[in-house]
């Protein structure tokens, strides 16, 4: 299938754009100043998705040092997806794919040794792409999201 988007770095301009699907698409909404912030701290992984000038999706990430959730000893760097939507009408067109393997790309540029995301339980579509794209269930936290859903961590090795 002919991708008819293209990926790039999300920038200042982008923001209402950004924070709009954010509210379309997740019930976890931040302030103007986090997703600055996190633009501001790891560019290479903040990605927007647009068709024809239309922002269609976005990924936003942060990289964090902390214990592997593969179990082996010691601090590793980890690539966090904070956030990731598309919006409903761009949907099954592969932008998540691209958008994630866009942002696990500024990952391993940050020296990140895993990537790693929250998803609900409940998002069995987000579950199978990131499985597709190698990531596996290490751990549950109950009652992660705001409405008391729990949440799958999700983690995949970088290269």
């Amino acid at each position: 299938m002919q991708q008819s988007f293209t990926l790039r770095k999300f920038t200042p301009d982008d923001l209402q754009n950004v924070m709009q699907i954010n509210r379309v698409c997740l019930p976890e909404n931040y302030t103007d100043f986090f997703f600055v912030d996190l633009h501001q701290r790891f560019p290479e992984t903040f990605i927007v998705a647009e068709d024809g000038g239309k922002i269609m999706g976005y990924i936003m990430c942060r990289i964090e040092v902390g214990l592997s959730n593969y179990g082996f000893g010691g601090l590793v760097r980890k690539g966090h997806v904070v956030s990731i939507a598309v919006l409903p009408q761009f949907r099954r067109r592969g932008v998540a794919k691209a958008i994630i393997n866009k942002a696990l790309e500024g990952m391993a540029y940050y020296k990140a040794k895993q990537g790693f995301l929250e998803v609900r339980v409940t998002n069995e579509s987000a579950i199978s792409l990131y499985k597709k794209l190698g990531f596996e269930i290490t751990r549950t936290i109950n009652g992660y999201y705001s409405d008391g859903e729990d949440a799958y961590v999700m983690t995949k090795k970088l290269s």
